[in-house]
C-alpha cells in the first residue's frame, strides 16, 4: 500500500509528516550511536594513545579509504615485519638456537666426538660465551648438525614438539607464550583492513614456518626467511623433500629485500623491525612512493621484559636508532608504547 500526504487529508498530512520526521530523527540516532559505537572499539588496546598507534591508526585509515588520495588498492596491501624481536623475545639467544642446542643434546648419544669438539662442546656444556666466540661460523655448524638429514614434514613435528614442552630459561614460559600482544593487535587489524601480513625472518623459513599460522595467523606462504637445500627423494616409496647440510639463502640484512622481492614480487608498504639487521628492508620500503612506515621496535624496558640496543650481543640497534628520526622512521619504546607486553597467561 502506498501513502501520500495528500490522501491523508490535512489532518493526517501533518500526521504523517511529524511521524516521518521522528522516524528519520529516530534512524539518524541510531546511526550515530553505532558510528561512536564502532569508534570506541579499539582495535589495538594494549597501545598507548601515543605517536606509534596514531601514525598507525592514521596509515591505515589513510590508505583504506577510497576517497584518500592516498588510497592503496587491497592487492598492495602488503606489510613485512621481523619475527626475533618483534614479533617475540629474543634473549638471551634467538629461540632458533636454543632449540638448536637443545637439539645437539638429543642427537648427542650417537655422536661422543662432539664432547671434545667445538662448538658442540659449549652447546653440551650450555657455554653461551664460548658459541658466542666461535661466531657465525660456530652456529652455522650447530644448525647444520641440528637442522639436516630428515624431511620437511619430520623437522616440522620436531620444532613443535619443541615449542611443546620447552621453556624460556629466565622467564619459564612456553616460548609461543613470548609473543607480544601489541603485535598481535596489529596483525589482525592490518589484516581486518586488507592487508597481507608477512613475517621476513633472518631465522629458519621451515622453522618458523611450524607455528607462525597457529601463533600469528600468517600461513606458510607468507613467511620468508633463510634456508638450507632441500633435494627430493623417495623413501619408503614416498616422495619426500629431505633437508640438506648446506645453505641455500640467508634472509638477513641486504638479504631481506632480495627474499622479499623473490616471495612476493611487490614493496611493502609498511616495514616493522627491531635491529640492524632490519635495516635494509626498512629502507627498501620507505623509499617507495606513498605513505610507507617504518617502525622499529626499542627494546628498553628492563622491568617487563629486557633492555638492550647498541651494545646487545642479539638484536643490536646501533644504526637504525641513530638514523630513524632522519629517516622518518618511528622508534616504538616498548617501555612507553606498549600497555601489555605478552598476552595473558
Amino acid at each position: 500500500m502506498v501513502l501520500s500526504f495528500r490522501s491523508l487529508g490535512r489532518s493526517g498530512a501533518a500526521r504523517g509528516r511529524r511521524h516521518c520526521v521522528a522516524w528519520t530523527a529516530l534512524v539518524m540516532s541510531a546511526l550515530a550511536w553505532s558510528a561512536i559505537a564502532a569508534a570506541a572499539v579499539d582495535p589495538l588496546p594494549s597501545w598507548q594513545d601515543a605517536d606509534a598507534k596514531r601514525t598507525l591508526v592514521q596509515f591505515v585509515q589513510a590508505v583504506t579509504d577510497p576517497t584518500s588520495r592516498d588510497y592503496v588498492p587491497p592487492a598492495e596491501r602488503v606489510a613485512v615485519f621481523d619475527n626475533d624481536g618483534t614479533l617475540w623475545s629474543e634473549q638471551p639467544a634467538y629461540f632458533q638456537l636454543l632449540f638448536a642446542i637443545d637439539r645437539i643434546r638429543a642427537l648427542a648419544p650417537a655422536h661422543p666426538e662432539w664432547k671434545t669438539t667445538q662448538p658442540f662442546k659449549a652447546a653440551l656444556e650450555g657455554d653461551m660465551a664460548a658459541l658466542a666466540a666461535g661466531g657465525e661460523h660456530a652456529l652455522l655448524e650447530l644448525v647444520m648438525a641440528s637442522h639436516a638429514g630428515n624431511s620437511t614434514e619430520e623437522f616440522r613435528g620436531i620444532v613443535r614438539q619443541w615449542l611443546a614442552t620447552a621453556r624460556h630459561p629466565t622467564l619459564e614460559r612456553p616460548y609461543t607464550g613470548l609473543v607480544y600482544q601489541p603485535m598481535l593487535e596489529l596483525l589482525g587489524y592490518l589484516r581486518a583492513n586488507g592487508f597481507k601480513t608477512f613475517i621476513v625472518s633472518g631465522g629458519g623459513i621451515e622453522f618458523v614456518r611450524a607455528f607462525a599460522e597457529e601463533v600469528y595467523g600468517v600461513p606458510p606462504e607468507q613467511v620468508i626467511g633463510s634456508s638450507i637445500r632441500t633435494k627430493y627423494e623417495l623413501r619408503d616409496g614416498k616422495p619426500v623433500l629431505v633437508r640438506l647440510p648446506e645453505i641455500n639463502f640467508i634472509d638477513d640484512k641486504a638479504g631481506k629485500p632480495v627474499g622479499i622481492n623473490q616471495h612476493i614480487g611487490r614493496r611493502p608498504i609498511l616495514a616493522f623491525g627491531n635491529s640492524d639487521g632490519d635495516f635494509e628492508m626498512l629502507e627498501w620500503t620507505t623509499a617507495g612512493d606513498g605513505p610507507r612506515p617504518g617502525l622499529i621496535l626499542h627494546h628498553d624496558d628492563s622491568g617487563r621484559e629486557f633492555a638492550y640496543d647498541r651494545k646487545s650481543h642479539v638484536g643490536r640497534l646501533e644504526r637504525g636508532f641513530d638514523e630513524a628520526g632522519r629517516r622518518g622512521w618511528v622508534l616504538v619504546s616498548m617501555k612507553n608504547d606498549w600497555r601489555a607486553i605478552y598476552p595473558a597467561p
